[in-house]
């Protein structure tokens, strides 16, 4: 085990972290992914820890050496001479680094060729350059922030295993179709299937955009299993639109232990799950969207062009849990709708999409932004906004904000399912609640002959209240105080 050092930062607290984030190292990322881009918007976001993302870039990794200094155990904080300058006097809060990094495995096993993508932490400098010379020898770590390599998951999880016994592996967003431990295309069953005997090493699962933790607890066999939400951001603005609760000390132990016991878990921010690129079954390229039973309906193939669909997560979800409900083959054992308690989650939409609608003009206009920095100027992070602020403090600046964000918290939003890749579209409204029926989509509003499915490229554009699925109640969003 490591050694560490300091003392912790501070004693316990309830703080939020995000460790799933890329550098503009990555494919597809902003360049202004660096060290201090990173802090200026943790702050504006909420952040209190992030992942440093990326570590196994050589050029990345020598970057974070120079502008980062330990401060706690197995934390990092940016360099004085290197902190932003640009953030709000009500944002303005200590941000500190933990390594991480997201590698993707693509590999054969029984018989199939599976694509993994997974997260690995790490407590410390040492570490990452220890495992990266080990990954350096399988594949080109200078390619991309996030490698691709020839590997299997469970010997990803033994080098990182034999490099630090404090390491810690995490499936990256678990359900995606095609990239993911349990993905529709190229995943597996079970987390035994994929880690064999080094599975109880594995302790977490990110839950995804386009899942949430009611979905994930339908699954017997992720009972013990940690659920953890990170954002996956690849540009400053997504940090945070997911991210995990924590309430204990400031240090890479305490978190990790956290995680693994679930004692100082706090719980998930989450994306409500429809609002997540592969939530419903579809093929974007004909506009078609359905749940899962009018996939089974179709034979899995686009009713326009006889393409198969691509499978979303609420599909990939009740295939596991209960075959016979999609009119598949069922288990020996029958897999019951997991009840009871667990940890809170608390599902927001971003404040820029929540303006966006209020004032009608696009996430990135200048309107929006000028107002989103008016907002938390005055009120504080975005997130202490969207959670904790007082109803009437927003309402002084904005009351049809105010009431937006009363509206997100309860629940009481309009989606559009997300599929093959597009997001979900949301609408905020005061319209009818519906039932508490559980997870939305599969059983949404339904309408004639295509019970909610959008299969616009043979009926033409559905309205909104044929393909939207009301979800207040179902899993209405809980307040914290942080």
């Amino acid at each position: 085990m490591r050694e560490f050092g300091k003392s912790p930062i501070a004693p316990q607290m309830r703080f939020i972290a995000d460790f799933h984030i890329h550098s503009r190292f990555s494919r597809a990322t902003s360049k202004d992914m660096t060290p201090e881009g990173l802090a200026r918007w943790a702050q504006i976001k909420g952040v209190s820890v992030m992942g440093t993302g990326d570590f196994t870039h050589p050029v990345w990794l020598k970057e974070l050496k120079e502008k980062l200094e330990p401060a706690s155990e197995g934390l990092f904080r940016l360099k004085a001479k290197y902190a932003p300058a640009d953030v709000p006097d009500s944002c303005k809060a200590d941000v500190f680094f933990m390594p991480t990094a997201e590698i993707s495995c693509i590999y054969s096993k029984n018989g199939r060729v599976r694509k993994v993508h997974l997260i690995v932490l790490l407590p410390g400098f040492k570490e990452t350059e220890g495992l990266n010379k080990k990954l350096s020898k399988i594949g080109n770590l200078s390619a991309d922030g996030r490698p691709i390599l020839g590997l299997d998951a469970k010997k990803l999880l033994q080098l990182a295993l034999d490099t630090s016994p404090d390491m810690m592996l995490i499936p990256a967003h678990a359900w995606t179709p095609h990239f993911s431990v349990f993905g529709a295309f190229s995943g597996f069953d079970s987390l035994d299937e994929c880690f064999d005997e080094l599975t109880p090493h594995v302790h977490a699962i990110e839950t995804g955009l386009s899942s949430d933790p009611p979905m994930n607890r339908r699954l017997p066999g992720l009972d013990k299993i940690t659920l953890v939400s990170f954002s996956d951001a690849h540009s400053p603005r997504k940090i945070a639109r997911e991210a995990t609760v924590f309430d204990t000390e400031l240090s890479y132990p305490a978190m990790v232990e956290a995680i693994r016991t679930k004692k100082g878990f706090g719980g998930t921010v989450e994306f409500f799950p429809e609002e997540g690129k592969y939530h419903w079954d579809g093929h974007r390229a004909c506009g078609v969207s359905m749940p899962p039973e009018e996939t089974v309906k179709h034979n899995y193939k686009c009713p326009v062009c006889g393409k198969r669909l691509t499978i979303g997560v609420l599909h990939r979800v009740e295939k596991l849990r209960a075959p016979a409900i999609l009119g598949l083959r069922a288990p020996a054992v029958a897999r019951p709708l997991r009840k009871g308690p667990g940890h809170p989650f608390y599902s927001l939409i971003p404040l820029e999409e929540i303006l966006s609608e209020v004032l009608g003009r696009g996430v990135n206009t200048k309107t929006v932004q000028k107002e989103y920095f008016r907002l938390i100027e005055a009120l504080g992070n975005e997130l202490k906004v969207l959670m904790d602020t007082p109803v009437e403090e927003i309402a002084a600046l904005s009351e049809k904000v105010a009431e937006a964000i009363t509206r997100v918290r309860k629940g009481d939003v309009e989606i559009t399912p997300g599929f093959d890749g597009e997001y979900g579209k949301i609408k905020i409204s005061g319209r009818p609640k519906r039932p508490k029926d559980g997870i939305a989509g599969a059983r949404g509003a339904s309408s004639a002959g295509a019970r909610g499915a959008n299969i616009a490229g043979t009926r033409g554009a559905s309205s909104a209240g044929t393909r939207g699925t009301n979800i207040a109640g179902a899993r209405g969003a809980q307040r914290m105080l942080f």
